[in-house]
């Protein structure tokens, strides 16, 4: 747990110091003193690897590690403080992922999250161990970066604030998921009451930006995910 009470997490490892979900922006992410490193894994385009990238176009740009070759990375003795954040990005290889933390006796220290609530159906199936963590809400990209998208994505959010406590203390005592991985604007003191109540934790993604860290930290959520963790440091300063 870090000094401040707040689970410190790099996105992908630490993408604004070295390029994310590589084991040079892990190595990154342990200097910068986080307690959680989040990774995305995909199943490569055309073959049945398993590849660490965020989506087709981010493999495409570079050659990914194999999930086999970050998994042994984040096993060496230097992580062994480390929990992860393994987040599939599709579904149907959920298994083939919990057969390969197993392999590497990561299991223990893994949590595994998706927006795919039949991917956390299939791990909890084959594992009522495993940790996991539901991804919300279910998008591939952010509408409110589109001047036409933002009036109408504004309408939805604010539907989303108002259902997602519920919905969420429902997934966690049932235990759909073990914690709740959310966009950082649909967090809201009644989230964080209803998650706590349930006996979850709430991860909050992504958060690039001080004030923000400082207010969420003061809401009490779990932890921040960030791309770059450095932000920790300061935020334990004040």
């Amino acid at each position: 747990m870090s000094a401040v009470g707040l689970r410190r997490v790099g996105h992908k490892g630490a993408d604004l110091i070295a390029p994310g979900n590589t084991l040079a922006s892990f190595d990154a992410a342990l200097a910068a003193g986080v307690d959680m490193i989040e990774f995305d894994v995909l199943r490569e385009c055309g073959s049945d690897r398993l590849i660490l990238a965020h989506d087709y176009e981010d493999a495409a740009r570079r050659s990914p590690p194999t999930l086999a070759d970050g998994l042994a990375h984040l096993a060496s003795e230097r992580f062994s403080g480390i929990e992860l954040d393994v987040d599939l990005k599709l579904p149907g290889y959920e298994l083939r992922v919990l057969d390969a933390l197993r392999a590497h006796g990561l299991t223990e220290r893994a949590l595994i999250s998706s927006q795919e609530r039949s991917s956390l159906g299939a791990l909890r199936a084959a594992d009522a161990s495993v940790r996991l963590g539901w991804s919300v809400p279910k998008l591939r990209r952010d509408p409110f970066r589109s001047p036409a998208l933002a009036a109408p994505a504004a309408v939805v959010l604010e539907t989303l604030r108002a259902v997602l406590p519920w919905q969420a203390g429902a997934a966690i005592r049932a235990r759909r998921c073990d914690a709740l991985m959310a966009h950082w604007r649909l967090i809201t003191p009644r989230l964080v009451r209803a998650v706590r109540a349930a006996g979850g934790e709430l991860y909050v993604w992504t958060v690039d930006e001080l004030p923000q860290m400082r207010r969420l930290e003061r809401l009490g959520v779990t932890g921040v995910i960030t791309n770059d963790p450095r932000l920790f440091t300061a935020l334990a300063a004040v």
